[in-house]
């Protein structure tokens, strides 16, 4: 099983897989229907504050990881998700899904990444 990384707003690649959303707030325009979702890891996502400076900036992007890898790192929520990724990693692929719109910059590189890390993909 694999684990993968998906912008919300592209057409689904598959829809074969358990999806989980790992944006805190909601995509403007995705209906709850359409986005298919299993599960919903809010609370892992970077803090709002966190987001904000942020800003989608590239140029912000080296410290951005760093600060949301600190974050991780007491987030109990994280674990949480770290836990559902393993347990449907048995049986399914699983898909990471963001809304940004720069796909090279985003919270999702940095936790597919981790992810992969903790559980050796």
């Amino acid at each position: 099983m694999k684990l993968k990384l998906e912008r919300i707003y592209d057409k689904p690649a598959d829809l074969d897989g358990w999806r989980i959303l790992i944006d805190r707030r909601w995509p403007r325009g995705i209906s709850k229907v359409n986005a298919h979702l299993d599960e919903w890891a809010k609370e892992a996502a970077p803090s709002e504050e966190l987001r904000k400076w942020f800003n989608h900036e590239p140029a912000r992007f080296a410290e951005f990881k760093e600060r949301y890898l600190q974050e991780l790192a007491s987030n109990p929520a994280y674990l949480d998700l770290l836990a559902s990724v393993k347990k449907h990693l048995q049986t399914d692929n699983v898909i990471l899904l963001y809304g940004a719109k720069d796909r090279q910059h985003n919270q999702g590189i940095i936790l597919a990444e981790l992810i992969k890390q903790e559980l050796n993909l």
